[in-house]
Protein backbone atom coordinates (compact mmCIF):
# COMPACT_ATOMS: atom_id res chain seq x y z
CA UNK A 1 0.00 0.00 0.00
CA UNK A 2 1.28 3.56 -0.62
CA UNK A 3 2.00 5.14 2.32
CA UNK A 4 3.45 8.61 0.87
CA UNK A 5 2.01 11.54 1.65
CA UNK A 6 0.72 13.36 -0.79
CA UNK A 7 2.42 16.95 -1.45
CA UNK A 8 0.55 20.00 -3.66
CA UNK A 9 3.45 22.40 -4.60
CA UNK A 10 2.52 25.88 -5.90
CA UNK A 11 5.55 27.65 -7.93
CA UNK A 12 4.55 31.38 -8.21
CA UNK A 13 7.02 32.11 -10.79
CA UNK A 14 7.91 36.10 -11.77
CA UNK A 15 4.52 36.38 -10.40
CA UNK A 16 2.91 38.95 -7.19
CA UNK A 17 4.36 41.61 -5.50
CA UNK A 18 4.30 41.37 -1.73
CA UNK A 19 0.79 42.73 -1.21
CA UNK A 20 -0.53 40.23 -3.59
CA UNK A 21 1.63 37.56 -2.01
CA UNK A 22 0.19 38.19 1.29
CA UNK A 23 -3.40 38.76 0.38
CA UNK A 24 -2.83 35.26 -1.58
CA UNK A 25 -1.22 33.57 1.40
CA UNK A 26 -3.90 34.51 3.78
CA UNK A 27 -6.43 33.63 1.33
CA UNK A 28 -4.98 30.14 0.96
CA UNK A 29 -4.65 29.84 5.11
CA UNK A 30 -8.37 30.14 5.69
CA UNK A 31 -9.38 28.08 2.52
CA UNK A 32 -7.64 24.97 3.13
CA UNK A 33 -7.55 25.39 7.18
CA UNK A 34 -9.15 21.77 7.90
CA UNK A 35 -6.94 19.92 5.25
CA UNK A 36 -4.44 17.94 6.76
CA UNK A 37 -4.30 14.80 4.43
CA UNK A 38 -1.98 16.75 2.08
CA UNK A 39 1.30 18.50 2.50
CA UNK A 40 1.02 21.90 0.98
CA UNK A 41 3.58 24.18 -0.08
CA UNK A 42 4.00 27.52 -1.95
CA UNK A 43 6.80 28.80 -3.85
CA UNK A 44 6.64 32.72 -4.02
CA UNK A 45 9.39 35.20 -5.79
CA UNK A 46 12.25 36.06 -3.55
CA UNK A 47 11.21 39.49 -2.55
CA UNK A 48 7.91 38.53 -0.59
CA UNK A 49 9.62 35.38 1.16
CA UNK A 50 10.18 36.58 4.32
CA UNK A 51 6.66 37.96 4.27
CA UNK A 52 4.88 35.19 3.33
CA UNK A 53 6.96 33.06 5.70
CA UNK A 54 5.82 34.92 8.52
CA UNK A 55 2.24 34.36 7.64
CA UNK A 56 2.43 30.88 7.21
CA UNK A 57 4.70 30.38 10.65
CA UNK A 58 2.91 27.82 12.54
CA UNK A 59 0.58 26.63 9.94
CA UNK A 60 -0.07 22.99 8.10
CA UNK A 61 1.78 25.11 4.98
CA UNK A 62 5.23 25.10 3.99
CA UNK A 63 7.75 27.61 2.18
CA UNK A 64 9.61 26.93 -0.73
CA UNK A 65 12.13 28.98 -3.27
CA UNK A 66 12.02 28.59 -7.00
CA UNK A 67 15.98 28.54 -6.61
CA UNK A 68 19.50 29.11 -5.20
CA UNK A 69 23.08 28.98 -5.41
CA UNK A 70 25.16 26.17 -4.11
CA UNK A 71 28.12 28.56 -2.54
CA UNK A 72 27.00 29.58 1.37
CA UNK A 73 28.38 33.66 0.24
CA UNK A 74 30.60 35.86 -1.77
CA UNK A 75 30.63 37.71 -4.90
CA UNK A 76 27.33 36.39 -6.68
CA UNK A 77 25.76 39.11 -7.68
CA UNK A 78 21.97 38.44 -7.62
CA UNK A 79 21.87 35.01 -6.27
CA UNK A 80 20.98 33.53 -3.04
CA UNK A 81 22.61 31.09 -0.69
CA UNK A 82 21.18 28.07 1.30
CA UNK A 83 21.14 29.88 4.27
CA UNK A 84 19.41 32.98 3.23
CA UNK A 85 16.47 31.14 2.27
CA UNK A 86 16.67 29.28 6.05
CA UNK A 87 16.49 33.30 7.35
CA UNK A 88 13.29 33.74 5.06
CA UNK A 89 11.70 30.95 6.83
CA UNK A 90 11.99 28.10 3.79
CA UNK A 91 11.98 24.79 4.64
CA UNK A 92 12.11 23.69 0.22
CA UNK A 93 13.94 24.35 -2.81
CA UNK A 94 13.12 24.03 -5.96
CA UNK A 95 15.93 22.41 -7.89
CA UNK A 96 16.17 22.22 -11.33
CA UNK A 97 13.35 23.54 -12.74
CA UNK A 98 13.15 23.57 -17.14
CA UNK A 99 12.88 27.34 -17.01
CA UNK A 100 16.28 27.38 -15.26
CA UNK A 101 17.47 24.73 -17.53
CA UNK A 102 16.28 25.75 -20.75
CA UNK A 103 16.48 29.77 -20.08
CA UNK A 104 19.42 30.40 -17.96
CA UNK A 105 21.56 27.54 -18.99
CA UNK A 106 21.65 25.36 -15.46
CA UNK A 107 23.44 21.89 -16.63
CA UNK A 108 22.54 19.16 -14.41
CA UNK A 109 26.71 19.52 -12.44
CA UNK A 110 24.98 22.79 -11.24
CA UNK A 111 21.96 21.36 -9.99
CA UNK A 112 23.45 18.48 -8.12
CA UNK A 113 26.50 21.48 -6.69
CA UNK A 114 22.96 23.45 -5.44
CA UNK A 115 21.31 19.87 -4.43
CA UNK A 116 23.95 18.66 -2.17
CA UNK A 117 24.50 22.15 -0.72
CA UNK A 118 20.64 22.27 -0.15
CA UNK A 119 20.94 18.76 2.06
CA UNK A 120 23.68 20.12 3.42
CA UNK A 121 22.34 23.60 5.14
CA UNK A 122 18.70 21.33 5.97
CA UNK A 123 17.01 22.39 2.91
CA UNK A 124 14.27 19.96 1.25
CA UNK A 125 14.99 20.03 -2.36
CA UNK A 126 12.14 19.67 -4.69
CA UNK A 127 14.68 17.91 -7.58
CA UNK A 128 12.92 18.75 -11.07
CA UNK A 129 13.87 16.92 -14.35
CA UNK A 130 11.60 16.56 -17.66
CA UNK A 131 12.01 16.04 -21.70
CA UNK A 132 11.21 18.44 -24.71
CA UNK A 133 8.64 17.60 -27.24
CA UNK A 134 11.50 16.63 -29.50
CA UNK A 135 13.34 14.42 -27.13
CA UNK A 136 9.15 12.69 -26.60
CA UNK A 137 8.81 12.56 -29.86
CA UNK A 138 12.29 10.94 -30.95
CA UNK A 139 11.90 8.46 -28.18
CA UNK A 140 14.23 9.70 -25.84
CA UNK A 141 12.08 10.32 -23.12
CA UNK A 142 13.44 7.42 -20.63
CA UNK A 143 16.99 8.08 -21.58
CA UNK A 144 16.96 11.63 -21.14
CA UNK A 145 15.41 11.43 -17.21
CA UNK A 146 17.97 8.89 -16.24
CA UNK A 147 20.69 11.18 -17.69
CA UNK A 148 19.47 14.16 -15.92
CA UNK A 149 18.54 11.99 -12.89
CA UNK A 150 22.03 10.26 -13.00
CA UNK A 151 24.20 13.71 -13.46
CA UNK A 152 21.64 15.53 -11.41
CA UNK A 153 22.22 13.49 -8.23
CA UNK A 154 25.39 12.23 -9.25
CA UNK A 155 26.95 13.44 -5.48
CA UNK A 156 24.03 11.11 -3.86
CA UNK A 157 25.31 8.40 -6.25
CA UNK A 158 29.15 8.58 -5.00
CA UNK A 159 27.74 8.26 -1.38
CA UNK A 160 25.08 5.50 -2.57
CA UNK A 161 22.76 7.04 -0.26
CA UNK A 162 19.89 9.51 -0.34
CA UNK A 163 17.75 10.79 1.99
CA UNK A 164 14.02 10.26 1.70
CA UNK A 165 13.34 13.93 2.74
CA UNK A 166 14.05 14.18 -1.56
CA UNK A 167 11.53 15.09 -3.52
CA UNK A 168 11.28 14.45 -6.98
CA UNK A 169 9.35 16.36 -9.93
CA UNK A 170 8.28 15.05 -13.00
CA UNK A 171 7.83 17.98 -15.43
CA UNK A 172 7.34 16.99 -19.44
CA UNK A 173 8.83 20.63 -20.59
CA UNK A 174 6.52 20.40 -23.40
CA UNK A 175 3.59 20.61 -20.92
CA UNK A 176 4.62 23.34 -18.64
CA UNK A 177 2.16 26.87 -19.45
CA UNK A 178 1.09 25.17 -22.60
CA UNK A 179 -2.35 24.09 -21.84
CA UNK A 180 -1.15 20.56 -22.44
CA UNK A 181 -1.13 18.17 -19.97
CA UNK A 182 0.56 14.51 -19.78
CA UNK A 183 -2.08 12.03 -20.13
CA UNK A 184 -2.32 10.28 -16.36
CA UNK A 185 -1.12 7.03 -18.46
CA UNK A 186 1.58 8.75 -19.69
CA UNK A 187 2.72 10.42 -16.25
CA UNK A 188 2.65 7.35 -14.75
CA UNK A 189 4.54 5.59 -17.29
CA UNK A 190 6.98 8.04 -16.41
CA UNK A 191 6.95 8.15 -12.60
CA UNK A 192 6.76 4.50 -12.52
CA UNK A 193 10.49 4.57 -14.38
CA UNK A 194 11.80 7.16 -11.97
CA UNK A 195 10.90 4.97 -8.64
CA UNK A 196 12.24 1.48 -10.57
CA UNK A 197 15.34 3.75 -11.12
CA UNK A 198 15.50 4.68 -7.75
CA UNK A 199 15.27 0.99 -6.52
CA UNK A 200 17.80 0.10 -8.91
CA UNK A 201 20.41 2.49 -7.77
CA UNK A 202 19.74 3.27 -4.27
CA UNK A 203 17.09 1.01 -2.58
CA UNK A 204 13.59 -0.31 -3.23
CA UNK A 205 12.50 0.86 0.32
CA UNK A 206 13.85 3.98 0.00
CA UNK A 207 12.07 4.05 -3.92
CA UNK A 208 9.34 3.30 -2.25
CA UNK A 209 9.29 6.10 0.31
CA UNK A 210 10.23 9.09 -2.35
CA UNK A 211 7.42 11.46 -3.29
CA UNK A 212 7.66 12.08 -6.98
CA UNK A 213 5.14 14.94 -8.34
CA UNK A 214 3.85 15.73 -11.51
CA UNK A 215 4.21 19.16 -13.12
CA UNK A 216 2.77 20.32 -16.29
CA UNK A 217 -0.40 22.12 -16.60
CA UNK A 218 -2.00 21.32 -13.61
CA UNK A 219 -5.62 22.07 -13.24
CA UNK A 220 -8.50 21.47 -10.99
CA UNK A 221 -10.00 19.07 -13.55
CA UNK A 222 -7.31 16.65 -14.05
CA UNK A 223 -5.80 16.67 -10.56
CA UNK A 224 -7.68 14.00 -9.63
CA UNK A 225 -7.47 11.43 -12.78
CA UNK A 226 -3.48 12.24 -12.02
CA UNK A 227 -3.60 11.33 -8.06
CA UNK A 228 -5.05 8.11 -8.56
CA UNK A 229 -1.83 6.94 -10.78
CA UNK A 230 0.56 4.52 -8.31
CA UNK A 231 3.41 6.22 -8.24
CA UNK A 232 2.33 10.15 -9.00
CA UNK A 233 2.68 11.38 -5.32
CA UNK A 234 1.54 14.96 -5.99
CA UNK A 235 2.04 18.14 -8.21
CA UNK A 236 3.86 20.93 -9.04
CA UNK A 237 1.68 23.32 -10.07
CA UNK A 238 2.41 26.14 -11.87
CA UNK A 239 -0.21 28.93 -13.45
CA UNK A 240 -2.98 27.49 -11.37
CA UNK A 241 -1.37 28.23 -8.44
CA UNK A 242 -1.69 31.58 -8.98
CA UNK A 243 -5.58 32.41 -7.79
CA UNK A 244 -7.23 30.89 -4.95
CA UNK A 245 -10.22 29.52 -7.21
CA UNK A 246 -7.94 26.77 -8.57
CA UNK A 247 -5.26 26.23 -6.75
CA UNK A 248 -7.58 25.41 -3.44
CA UNK A 249 -9.76 22.96 -5.81
CA UNK A 250 -6.47 20.96 -6.75
CA UNK A 251 -5.50 21.18 -2.87
CA UNK A 252 -8.64 19.17 -1.75
CA UNK A 253 -8.69 17.35 -4.44
CA UNK A 254 -9.06 14.07 -2.39
CA UNK A 255 -12.95 15.69 -1.41
CA UNK A 256 -13.94 16.32 -4.88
Amino acid sequence: MNERRPMIAGNWKMNLNVKESLDFARTLLKETAGVEETDVLVAPPFTALRAVGETLAGSRIFLGAQNMHWEAGGAFTGEISPSMLLDAGCSHVILGHSERRSLFGETNEMIDRKLGAALQAGLIPILCIGETLEEREGGRTFAVIEKQLEESMKGLLKTGSMPDSVILAYEPVWAIGTGKTATPEQAQEVHGFIRKWLGRTFDPGLAAKIRILYGGSVKPDNISELMAKEDIDGALVGGASLKAQSFVPIVKYARI
